[in-house]
């Protein structure tokens, strides 16, 4: 045993020794590259002694990042994100000017900004050579995942490999819908996930609820109650408030409402752990979670990866260099569709390639950072969104080279996190799923010329403007950008609109919701048309508009009308619409905060097609194609999704996926119970304390 750790701390020290060697040899490649980075040694400046200084800096550089760098980034994690993330580098040519003074005889002169520089391209190599060898040598690898974990762990740990009951990680592949899974999968974009359905795992579709988007669905799935929940974005008529999913206090109230309906924390109660998601699922281990994310202080959890993430300054680089060629990708995507006149289209200009760049490099590099920490800490049950597909396929649709490309990326990360999952202290599950699919298909206003706003004003004999407005896209990546910016998502009128007759018009993709602030209560089909007496011929004849859905009635063109109570009624009128979407439309019918008038875009059963009343040319949020088709990929050693109810095999609603995924954590010995606070005010702030158990971080 005495041999095997002399064994083990040469390595470590040749390891050590190999990257302050590469170190030395960069910091003197810059040296003779950069005209405003010079190493000098006194009066002596023969190669030796120069040589020598650059050893003397790499090294000072080198333990300076290893000892003041992880507190550094921990007393700045009150700051913004994306603000931590430019810190960065501003911070670690900070320590190299440092360690630069710290050279004795002499020592070396850069200016501020060449210091930036140099200490991302040093910090960029020395964590590349140091990965490198530790890969090349497995026990060494082995040996880095697990100081990790015990980091992860504390003092308490849970052991070696094998020890423990197998966790569940559940990888939520946002907008991936079923079939565009199975292409992804069958054309090579996605080898890993092939090779899992080759063998180790499943796939089956399930049909999500109406409101088909993140939202609902994944309240649903964390939660186990997607109720009240109509579309992306509704209007209140008790608070006068605008709800949106995707706002971080609208996100907190609807967590609250679903716990205080259940009666349970939810799915990840027990010793879990969320990542990147708009709920927290009752974990105590949060990072990048939305409805935690309007909180201040020590109550915010939900930035804990950032920690994780920056504490290495290579990772800030990394993902800096990535974010920048993102950024410079989309801006050719871009160019090259309007050259080619490709249709549909729609504008991809303004901020928009930040923000695609922070949905697929930068809350993609964290999450996955993230759950690589949470499976080394042997976490029991871990739910991560990855948010960049349905973020591209919005703005190139979701069949596109430029979703196949997010695909690919994201397919390597799934990759690396099976690879992780090998060194983790514990078995781990690995479930794949979606909250909901696309349809793709050319904008309402780009087909029809006009908004669904301007049709709804036209309708009630209101002044339309002579130019068409345009309705901005709600996606969720642009939500974290602004919550990682500390900044609020809608404010002003958009979130309380103005008390009066003038009707509130709201998009959630092809979905459309109408109110009437000044009509109590939820108004009738008499009210409305004795108000407005064109509005509900003018939206149901309307050629992009499938039908209305109205107190209780649905209507369709033609003066087509049909009642939900009465059974089958409704049948024909929906049909296109595929199964399922009168049951769906009832149960939306009963929500207390359905909007008075909803309406769904017209559907082409051949093409697949829809018209998004957002800027999207692949969207969700109602009736009609992919969108509703969200898929379930699991191991065979879990029994199968099928038998926990649905209708002909497929699985109905979040709240069916919910109590699939519930009974798996049950399968493996994990949780058994929700925990509960029996504290009634736990329940109104929507908060569950996680369980202690052996080994558990308790101090984030």
């Amino acid at each position: 045993m005495r041999r095997g750790r002399w064994r083990t701390t040469g390595s470590a020290l040749a390891r050590v020794i190999v990257v302050w060697a590469v170190s030395t040899l960069t910091l003197l490649a810059l040296a003779g590259l950069l005209p405003d980075f010079r190493l000098r040694s006194g009066d002596d400046d023969s190669l030796t002694q120069i040589g020598l200084t650059a050893a003397w800096g790499a090294g000072a550089f080198g333990l300076l990042s290893a000892l003041v760098w992880p507190l550094l980034v921990r007393a700045l994690l009150l700051v913004p994100a994306l603000v931590l993330g430019l810190l960065v580098f501003f911070l670690n040519g900070s320590l190299l000017l440092i360690a630069l003074s710290l050279i004795p005889s002499g020592g070396g002169e850069a200016e501020p900004e060449t210091a930036v520089v140099v200490a991302a391209v040093m910090s960029a190599v020395a964590s590349a050579t140091s990965t490198a060898l530790a890969v090349r040598d497995d026990g060494a690898y082995r040996r880095r995942l697990y100081r990790l974990a015990a980091r992860r762990r504390g003092r308490g740990g849970r052991g070696g490999p094998g020890t423990a009951a197998p966790g569940v990680l559940m990888l939520q592949l946002d907008g991936v819908g079923y079939e565009a899974l199975r292409h992804a999968a069958g054309s090579g974009v996605m080898p890993t996930v092939a090779g899992r359905l080759g063998g180790s795992h499943r796939l089956t579709s399930w049909r999500t609820d109406w409101s088909s988007q993140t939202g609902a669905s994944q309240l649903g799935i964390l939660h186990g109650s997607a109720f009240d929940v109509p579309a992306f974005r509704w209007y209140e008529k008790d608070t006068g408030e605008v709800v949106v999913c995707n706002r971080p206090t609208s996100a907190a109230e609807l967590q609250r409402r679903a716990i205080a309906r259940t009666g349970d924390g939810g799915l990840l109660t027990l010793d879990g752990a969320g990542r990147g998601n708009l709920f927290s699922g009752g974990a105590d281990q949060l990072a990048l979670v939305l409805s935690v994310s309007a909180r201040r202080g020590r109550a915010n959890r939900s930035r804990a990866g950032y920690f994780a993430y920056f504490s290495d300054p290579a990772n800030a680089v990394r993902t800096a260099l990535s974010f920048a060629a993102e950024v410079v990708r989309e801006v050719g995507q871009s160019l090259r569709a309007r050259l080619r006149a490709e249709q549909p289209r729609v504008a991809r200009g303004g901020l928009y390639p930040l923000i695609r760049a922070f949905a697929t490099v930068v809350e993609r590099d964290v999450v996955v950072a993230a759950v690589i920490g949470d499976m080394l800490a042997g976490r029991t049950a871990i739910y991560a969104d990855l948010v960049g597909y349905d973020e591209v396929a919005h703005h190139s649709g979701p069949r596109s080279r430029d979703t196949d490309q997010v695909l690919a990326r994201i397919d390597r990360s799934l990759a690396l996190l099976a690879r992780v999952a090998e060194h983790a202290p514990r078995e781990y599950r690995i479930v794949l799923l979606s909250d909901h699919g696309q349809s793709p298909g050319e904008t309402f206003l780009a087909r029809y010329g006009l908004t669904l706003k301007d049709l709804v004003r036209a309708g009630c004999g209101l002044p339309v403007s002579r130019r068409a407005g345009r309705t901005h896209s709600g996606a969720e990546a642009r939500a974290a950008v602004l919550a990682a910016l500390h900044r609020p998502v809608e404010e002003g009128e958009q979130a309380h609109p103005v008390r009066g007759p003038d009707p509130v018009v709201l998009a959630s993709g092809n979905l459309g919701l109408i109110s009437f602030p000044d009509v109590p209560g939820r108004a009738t089909r008499e009210q409305i048309e004795r108000a407005h007496p064109a509005l509900l011929a003018t939206l149901a004849n309307h050629p992009g508009v499938g039908f209305l859905l109205v107190d209780g009635e649905v209507l369709g063109p033609g003066g087509a009308v049909a009642r939900l109570d009465e059974p089958g009624a409704a049948q024909e009128l929906l049909a296109p619409f595929g199964p399922g979407a009168v049951e769906a439309v009832r149960r939306t019918d009963g929500f207390p905060h359905v909007a008075d008038i909803m309406v769904n875009s017209a559907y082409d059963p051949l093409t697949g097609t829809v018209h998004a009343f957002e800027e999207q040319i692949g969207s969700h949020g109602g009736l009609g194609g992919e969108q509703g088709h969200a898929f379930l990929m699991w191991p065979t050693v879990l029994s199968p999704p099928s038998a926990d109810g649905g209708d002909g095999g497929e699985l109905v609603g979040a709240e069916a996926v919910h109590r699939v995924l519930r009974r798996w954590l049950r399968e493996g010995d994990g949780p058994q119970v929700p925990l509960q606070d029996p504290r009634p005010e736990a329940a109104s702030s929507g908060v569950f304390p996680s369980a202690t158990v052996p080994g558990q971080d308790e101090n984030r």
